[in-house]
C-alpha cells in the first residue's frame, strides 16, 4: 500500500491530507507536526486569540476525530531531523519512517532580534505559534508598556490588540513608512491615522538600536534616533523566513524557499512542497506567497498532482487583516504598480486600486467588501476597469462585471 508522508501540520499540511482523501487516495497517510497541537488557524493568534475572545479548540482546523475517520496518522510534537531521498526515508527521533511520496509543508519561522542587541532577554516575544501567544498573554494587561518592532501587518495587528486592551503602545518601523514593502503610501497613511487615533505612538524611519534590561529581563529600548523608552515587554514583527532546513539537508534545490516546478514538485521527483516554504514559477519569474489562501489552494493543487493530475498551480492571491473595527481585504498582487486610484464612499468605506499603466493589478479594500468582491472578480476574469469609473463613488462597480 502506497504511503504518503506530509511534514508540517499547519494550514497547508492539513489541507493537503484532506484533499488526498477527497480525491480518492486510499493508501496510508502520515501527517507530522513539531507542535503538540493539531493543525490550527494562525491568523486569529494576533487578533481574537490574543484578545482572549477565542478558545484554543476553536482554532483547530478540524476536530481530532476527523483525522481518525480519514485514516490520517497524526504524529504531533515530533520534529523530523533528516530526510534521505535515496532511501525514501525520514528520521523522527530514533524512528525511521519510509515513504513513497513526501510533501514538505514546513511553513516559515519568524525572524528574531539578535542576541547582541538584547534579543535573548525575557519579555521579548514573536507571534507565530500557540505557544508564543500563550507565553505572552499574561503581559497584555491594561496600563503596561509595549514596544512593537516592525510596521507590517503582524506588528500592526498586535498594536491594535494591545491598544484595545489599554496598553501604552509604541511601534517603530525602520523604513520610511509602515507597510512600505506591501502597500501604497495611501494605505500606509490610512492605517497610520487609524492607529494614532487609538493612541498608538508610531515612529517611522526609526529603528531599534538595542534593548536594555535588568536581571535578564527587558526594561527599556534605545532607538536609532537616540531616544530611549521604558518598556515592560516587546513584540517583534520583522518578517518571516521559509523553513527549509529539512529540504536543505536532503539536498533539494532552494531558491527563496524550496524550489518547485509549476506542479509543486521539488528537485527530487518523489518530494513536493506547498505553502510558505515553497517557491514556484509565476509570470516568468518565481514567487513565494505567505497567506492562508495560498497555503490551502497550493496544498490542494499539490495533492491532486501527487495523484497524477499534472496541472500547473495558478495562484489567485487574496489576503486580509483586522485592526480595530477596520476589516482590510486585499485581492491580487500589486507588484510593479505605477498608479493608485482611491475610491472613497460616504459611509466611510475606502478602496485603493493598483494599476500598471491601464492594467489592473490589485485592490486594498477597507470596510468596503463590495470593492473587494468586484476587484477579485475582475482579476479572475482578467479585466481592467476604467480608472475614472473606479474613482467615482457614485458609479455602480457591478456594471464592470457585465
Amino acid at each position: 500500500m502506497a504511503h504518503i508522508v506530509v511534514v508540517g501540520a499547519g494550514q497547508a499540511g492539513a489541507s493537503l491530507v484532506a484533499k488526498l482523501r477527497a480525491e480518492g487516495f486510499d493508501g496510508e497517510i502520515t501527517l507530522i507536526g513539531a507542535e503538540d497541537a493539531p493543525p490550527y488557524q494562525r491568523p486569529p493568534l494576533s487578533k481574537k486569540y490574543l484578545l482572549g475572545e477565542m478558545e484554543e479548540e476553536r482554532l483547530y482546523l478540524r476536530p481530532l476525530s476527523f483525522y481518525e475517520e480519514q485514516r490520517v496518522t497524526l504524529r504531533l510534537g515530533r520534529a523530523v531531523t533528516r530526510v534521505d531521498p535515496a532511501a525514501k526515508t525520514l528520521r523522527l527521533g530514533d524512528e525511521t519512517i519510509g515513504y513513497d511520496q513526501l510533501a514538505l509543508t514546513t511553513g516559515s519561522t519568524p525572524r528574531h532580534l539578535p542576541e547582541a542587541i538584547g534579543g535573548a532577554l525575557s519579555g521579548v516575544y514573536v507571534v507565530r505559534t500557540l505557544a508564543d501567544v500563550d507565553e505572552m498573554a499574561p503581559e497584555v494587561a491594561e496600563g503596561r508598556r509595549v514596544l512593537i518592532v516592525g510596521g507590517g501587518y503582524i506588528g500592526l495587528e498586535a498594536a491594535a490588540v494591545a491598544a484595545q486592551r489599554g496598553l501604552k503602545v509604541t511601534l517603530v518601523e525602520m523604513a520610511e513608512r509602515i507597510l512600505g514593502r506591501v502597500a501604497a503610501p495611501a494605505t500606509s497613511d490610512y492605517f497610520r491615522e487609524l492607529h494614532r487615533a487609538h493612541g498608538v505612538d508610531i515612529r517611522e524611519g526609526v529603528g531599534l538600536d538595542r534593548l536594555t534590561g535588568e536581571e535578564g529581563a527587558v526594561t527599556g529600548a534605545r532607538l536609532s534616533d537616540g531616544s530611549e523608552i521604558a518598556v515592560d515587554f516587546v513584540i517583534v514583527g520583522v518578517g518571516i523566513v521559509p523553513a527549509t532546513e529539512i529540504a536543505e539537508t536532503a539536498g533539494l534545490a532552494i531558491e527563496n524557499g524550496i524550489r518547485t516546478d509549476e506542479t509543486g514538485r521539488s528537485s527530487d521527483p518523489s518530494i513536493w512542497a506547498a505553502g510558505d516554504c515553497a517557491s514556484f514559477p509565476w509570470q516568468g519569474g518565481r514567487i513565494r506567497l505567505e497567506s492562508v489562501q495560498n497555503a490551502i489552494d497550493q496544498a490542494e493543487a499539490v495533492a491532486r498532482n501527487m495523484l497524477g493530475a499534472a496541472a500547473p498551480y495558478v495562484p489567485k492571491p487574496w489576503f486580509w487583516s483586522d485592526q480595530y473595527d477596520t476589516h482590510l481585504q486585499i485581492a491580487g498582487l500589486n507588484t510593479g504598480y505605477d498608479d493608485v486610484v482611491i475610491r472613497d464612499l460616504p459611509d466611510g468605506g475606502r478602496s485603493h486600486w493598483y494599476f500598471r499603466g491601464e492594467t489592473f493589478l490589485a485592490v486594498d479594500a477597507m470596510n468596503d467588501p463590495r470593492a473587494y468582491m468586484i476587484g477579485k472578480r475582475l482579476l479572475d476574469m482578467g479585466r481592467s476597469p476604467a480608472k475614472a469609473m473606479v474613482a467615482d463613488p457614485d458609479a455602480d462597480l457591478k456594471a464592470l462585471l457585465k
